[in-house]
């Protein structure tokens, strides 16, 4: 009795999500959110075209990304393009790179009417906690906090979701932040929409912290029973005395 009174009393306090919205909450969130390619990406370029006498000019593009398994973006946020050379890619998305090597390819002089598809081949998630890891791969380029988490599957009642932490590169330095996902302060958190090679930290309460509480709930579960007992005492008591 006493163990299920902790079990149900201290993880509706520590698990419970979003604990801070009812039926009918609305949030606005980031929802035009487009990952930006920053150095050390690897990316996959397609060119396409339907001018016969383009498509020649098309394969090189296609045939070095299949060899190498994509264009990787250097130190410097530069990617080396045949027939253009090197391009300054980092700080663009996708679609803005598509557009600059479509339009780059066709005033150029390359290609009538170039098609071109650019995908990241590397978006993932790095998933540390519950002493585990584990790498979680985006397929559509967009991923959330919570949707992470919900990957992950690996957050259970000992997690201190007061401490989950969204590690980050900016400007060469490593930013962290804590997001609680029991509160919906997070959908106003920068880092709450993900970008590629986030890591999540997943902290546990340590021992000495679960010793004290499960005390306290102990203590409070044996006054209970003590109480309960008293009274039971006491009915029972009249009940004979009064036959």
């Amino acid at each position: 009795m006493a163990t299920l009174l902790l079990t149900s009393c201290v993880s509706t306090r520590r698990v419970d999500y979003l604990q801070d919205m009812v039926h009918g909450s609305q949030i606005e969130i980031e929802n035009r959110f487009e990952a930006v390619i920053a150095p050390y990406d690897q990316l996959s370029i397609r060119v396409m075209t339907s001018d016969l006498s383009g498509q020649n000019l098309a394969e090189p593009f296609n045939a070095a990304a299949d060899n190498n398994g994509g264009y990787l973006v250097d130190v410097n946020g530069n990617i080396d393009l045949p027939t253009l050379g090197r391009i300054h890619v980092a700080g663009l998305t996708r679609l803005r790179l598509q557009d600059t090597l479509s339009y780059m390819l066709r005033s150029g002089g390359y290609i009538p009417d170039p098609y071109v598809s650019v995908r990241f081949n590397n978006f993932k998630v790095f998933f540390l906690g519950n002493n585990t890891g584990k790498v979680i791969d985006i397929p559509n380029e967009r991923c959330t906090f919570l949707e992470a988490l919900a990957m992950a599957g690996n957050v259970d009642q000992f997690t201190r979701r007061d401490r989950i932490a969204v590690m980050r590169e900016v400007n060469g330095h490593m930013v962290m932040r804590y997001l609680d996902p029991r509160s919906s302060d997070i959908f106003n958190d920068p880092f709450f929409m993900l970008q590629q090679n986030d890591f999540i930290i997943v902290p546990n309460y340590n021992s000495g912290t679960l010793r004290n509480e499960f005390s306290y709930w102990m203590s409070l579960a044996t006054m209970a029973l003590s109480v309960g007992s008293l009274l039971t005492s006491i009915a029972l008591y009249r009940s004979i005395k009064n036959q």
